[in-house]
């Protein structure tokens, strides 16, 4: 009869109690579920994007859950900005245990129309965002103890689609960020990656909206729906938290068993 006991102490490796947690790309979508659910599983969160409306709300969700919300609108293709969050949460909260690297996100384009500097703006909004904010973050999180950063990467940056070059090749680089990372970070802060699905966000409304769309996609995506953002959420409070003390390096895949896009952007032969 001791199932209900171990059942209770396994639930209890998916707290954060009393950790501090930034979270980047937080007004909406995956990024406002997840700074939500790490507050319920215990965090104090550090919330930042550019709309100070949307983060409120967000916020005010983090309170009802108990738990501290530190507002920070902010620009954070500027990685000034970015990185000046881990200070904010250490000046704030007096630690940093959590970082969800969630802002990120280029919209798709055709070959030709794909130039150089879009490229490279791809990169520097889905890798270089990380990087400037794991590196601010990294000497205040070995202060604390020790950390978790959570990257939000995509399907996209390990399958093929046409219209996806610079978005999947930046989603690649952040995944084998993620990879590196956890090497040189290791044994102190464990690092790790989501690779997302399509996921009923904003980004994805314009989509989800037209049911004939929705309906290919989902029957297109093995588990014949479209994701919502707390099955991305719920796989963060997993690698942020004590659940997955024995992960690192890993790029876990949130994607509804996709192989392949599920969306069809129609780009013809060239």
């Amino acid at each position: 009869m001791s199932v209900p006991y171990a059942h209770a102490k396994i639930l209890e490796r998916f707290l954060l109690t009393d950790r501090v947690a930034v979270v980047t790309g937080a007004g909406r979508g995956i990024g406002a579920a997840s700074a939500v659910a790490v507050a319920e599983a215990g965090a104090d969160v550090v919330v930042s994007s550019r709309t100070a409306p949307q983060l409120e709300e967000v916020a005010a969700r983090i309170r009802s859950a108990g738990r501290r919300a530190l507002v920070v609108p902010a620009d954070l293709s500027d990685l000034d900005n970015v990185a000046g969050l881990a200070n904010a949460a250490y000046e704030s909260f007096g630690r940093l245990d959590v970082v969800i690297n969630n802002v990120g996100g280029t919209i798709p384009n055709a070959f030709l129309d794909t130039t150089t500097e879009y490229m490279e703006e791809a990169f520097h909004f889905n890798v270089a965002t990380a990087h400037a904010l794991c590196r601010a973050a990294v000497p205040l999180m070995l202060a604390s103890g020790g950390g978790t950063i959570v990257n939000i990467s995509s399907i996209m940056g390990r399958v093929s689609g046409r219209g996806y070059l610079a978005y999947g090749a930046a989603k690649a680089a952040l995944a084998h960020y993620t990879r590196l990372a956890a090497r040189d970070l290791a044994p102190r802060i464990r690092v790790n990656a989501i690779a997302v699905g399509s996921v009923a966000t904003s980004a994805l409304e314009f989509v989800v909206q037209n049911d004939d769309v929705r309906a290919a996609m989902e029957d297109a995506t093995p588990l014949h729906s479209i994701g919502e953002a707390e099955d991305v959420a719920a796989a963060v409070v997993y690698l942020a938290s004590p659940a997955s003390a024995y992960v690192t390096g890993k790029v876990l895949e949130v994607d509804g068993g996709l192989d392949q896009p599920n969306l069809d952007l129609g780009l013809e032969d060239l």
